[in-house]
């Protein structure tokens, strides 16, 4: 029996988030999974990604507002029949000035609407941050939606995703959006996280993901380089929880992390960043170690480090060997860093693939 093909378009790459969980559900499953392109602007998430996948026989589209300017290049783009892209969050996130599609950056949006318009895949898979659902009142959630719809030509379902749910210890909450080509849209979907969530509890025994059930279940390395250990100078900083102008409560060796972030290299108050004390991860029982009421002065005094970039890779899905080929490719740990925080969750995209593969929603 002839195997099917999965033919697809990676927008916004990064390091290739979308498209290592469709080869994990691909090899898995008996398919080929044939990317067609790729769109990425940073030079660094590039070296990453193709250290990791070959590409040399793909269209690489780079900045996709260029690109797009001119109908013939979309045209040229072989044909495929999933789009998928976390399209820039900065202008939707809590963290940012949330200008939103007024953002020169939001804008590019619009330019995924350039590409289904010419191409009509069958399906599309965006992500973005869950903030992008209240912002501007709901106006932009809306807006997106409407242009996915009545412009495009797509039946769109969306809702929130928690990395924790999907074998990836970490909080990490996002929008992702399934659209539909109207055209072939026949019956009712379900495209709820919960739905999914049940399911991956028997998918994760029969398949080639990694997961792990918290940071201890052989995320966290047990020895790593001084140079991760915070000094003494910064710990009081880190583990402060804030001033008058600014209150949160900073604790660290949490189990399940806090969300990833692209600028966690600078290092934040352990309130917004991941840290982890020698103390609680050589603690016979670490569990049992976390019920006790540390102040925080004893805890200033513990050896306490931050996450390696392998960590936080493995927190969001990928594993060891991409780590070791982007390390061999020269990209730095500060690369390494961002490019985690802005990476889409591997398993939560593949659980979202197995799903609508199992209810007979994509068909090749």
């Amino acid at each position: 029996m002839e195997k099917k093909t999965l033919r697809h378009l990676e927008l916004f790459a990064g390091i290739g988030g979308f498209r290592k969980a469709i080869d994990l559900y691909s090899n898995d499953n008996n398919i080929i999974s044939k990317c067609v392109g790729f769109s990425e602007n940073d030079k660094f998430a590039i070296k990453t990604y193709k250290s990791n996948f070959d590409t040399s026989s793909e269209v690489e589209i780079g900045d996709i507002k260029d690109f797009t300017c001119d109908v013939a290049n979309i045209k040229s783009l072989p044909d495929f029949d999933l789009l998928t892209g976390g399209f820039p969050c900065q202008p939707f996130s809590m963290m940012g000035k949330q200008k939103g599609l007024d953002d020169s950056r939001g804008n590019i949006f619009y330019n995924i609407i350039d590409i289904l318009l010419v191409k009509k895949p069958k399906y599309v898979l965006l992500e973005n941050v869950r903030n992008i659902k209240s912002h501007d009142k709901g106006r932009t959630y809306k807006e997106i939606v409407r242009s996915l719809e009545d412009d495009a030509g797509y039946k769109v379902f969306s809702d929130i995703f928690n990395t924790s749910d999907f074998g990836l210890p970490q909080n990490r909450r996002r929008v992702f959006f399934f659209a539909i080509r109207k055209d072939i849209f026949k019956n009712p979907i379900v495209f709820e996280s919960d739905v999914i969530k049940d399911a991956n509890v028997h998918l994760k025994k029969s398949t080639s993901l990694e997961t792990y059930k918290n940071v201890l279940d052989k995320l966290l390395e047990e020895r790593v380089d001084e140079k991760y250990y915070l000094s003494e100078r910064i710990k009081p900083t880190i583990l402060s929880n804030g001033t008058k102008n600014f209150k949160s409560k900073s604790e660290i060796n949490q189990l399940i992390a806090r969300p990833l972030t692209a600028t966690m290299v600078k290092m934040h108050r352990a309130c917004q960043d991941n840290y982890y004390s020698d103390e609680f991860l050589k603690h016979p029982n670490p569990i049992e170690y976390l019920e006790k009421d540390i102040p925080k002065e004893v805890q200033a005094k513990h050896r306490i480090r931050k996450l390696t970039p392998l960590e936080a890779l493995k927190l969001q899905g990928f594993d060891d060997s991409f780590y070791l080929k982007a390390t061999k490719a020269g990209v730095s740990n500060h690369q390494l860093y961002k490019q985690a925080g802005n990476a889409v969750s591997v398993n939560t995209v593949y659980s979202i693939i197995h799903h609508l593969f199992e209810k007979n929603i994509i068909k090749l």
